[in-house]
């Protein structure tokens, strides 16, 4: 029989979509013959959205394990998922769909959870629900999300975050800071990390060399100076020179308006971008139902949804799992790839 790794897959906020979502994932029967995902949560909160969201029939046949017999035993190979039971939180210290300092803690202690059981090889990989970064912070959270966490646990100073899709994938020199502060942390020694470890993590997903697009910074690329501070020139060209004398296969930084025309999207395996919303507006346009958040750079496998807590709509059976499929299936494929190639 085909090994199939386990994936911890963390729960996410109890007051957001991530129980229900986790939820769906573990009725999907392609998925389980793929991996066997752990769900790291609270079983009351996944009582809570099952009843919201009439799924107690997938929760009464998983089976539940406390947090520390799972720690303590290394059988519990299922044929379905198992749920790990964190005791995090209540059912009466929450509601659906509010932002909540309680949550913000279950959540983070989940995350915390999953990446002890990965280091101690109960699990191969970690993908994870929605947390908002608002509960976070009012639980005094330290991380603004889970990519800062995870390379400050695991002791990573080069790490990116790539969203990955089949069509395209979009990484980010730089995350979650206000669009003021982009140009002055951009320098060509963080625009090559993030290149050279795009161009790995693709090639071990397609099996082959990747095509990156060089995205530019300022309008029309700088047109020469005219716009910007000449960072194109300055900063990202040599990043990108430094980059083919590795052999990776990359453009000369590109106007981001024009670089997701069809031509490009259809010649592009991933694109380099400089800011957040500059590769997140153009991924979510084309990919919001497929695209899988992947932390680049730290020791461990860990994707993740490309969307958040959708408080909104939380409990009433509207969101789609596919996104969290989508991430639990590329971690257990990617438990398989080899060592980085650049």
């Amino acid at each position: 029989m085909m090994h199939r790794p386990k994936i911890a897959v963390t729960m996410g906020d109890p007051a957001g979509v991530g129980p229900e979502l986790c939820l769906r994932m573990l009725a999907d029967e392609s998925l389980l013959k793929k991996c066997h995902p752990i769900i790291v949560g609270d079983y009351s909160a996944l009582s809570t959205a099952a009843r919201a969201t009439e799924q107690t029939g997938t929760l009464e046949s998983t089976p539940i394990v406390p947090l520390n017999k799972f720690l303590a035993t290394d059988d519990f190979s299922q044929p379905t998922g198992i749920i790990v039971d964190c005791q995090m939180i209540k059912a009466n210290q929450y509601r659906l769909g509010e932002i909540n300092r309680e949550t913000g803690h279950a959540s983070w202690q989940y995350v915390n959870q999953a990446i002890l059981l990965t280091q101690q090889n109960k699990t191969a990989a970690i993908a994870t629900a929605p947390i908002h970064k608002e509960a976070w912070n009012a639980a005094e959270v330290k991380y603004p999300g889970h990519t800062e966490l995870f390379a400050d646990v695991t002791g990573t100073d080069d790490f990116c975050m790539m969203m990955y899709a089949p069509d395209f994938s979009c990484s980010l020199v730089t995350t979650h800071i206000g669009l003021a502060a982009v140009p002055g942390k951009l320098n060509t020694g963080i625009i090559l990390r993030c290149i050279r470890l795009t161009a790995d993590a693709l090639a071990k997903i397609h099996r082959r060399q990747p095509l990156l697009t060089m995205l530019a910074l300022n309008p029309h690329a700088g047109e020469g100076g005219l716009f910007g501070n000449r960072e194109e020139e300055r900063i990202i060209q040599p990043a990108v020179d430094a980059a083919r004398q590795v052999g990776v296969e990359i453009t000369d930084p590109l106007p981001p308006d024009t670089a997701f025309l069809p031509k490009w999207r259809q010649r592009t395996d991933g694109y380099i971008c400089l800011y957040h919303d500059q590769g997140l507006i153009p991924f979510k346009a084309f990919n919001f139902d497929t695209g899988v958040n992947v932390t680049l750079g730290i020791p461990m496998v860990r994707t993740s949804v490309d969307h958040g807590t959708a408080l909104d709509i939380a409990g009433k059976g509207l969101a789609q799992a596919s996104s969290l499929i989508a991430a639990v299936r590329l971690a257990a494929y990617l438990t398989a790839q080899p060592r980085p190639l650049y």
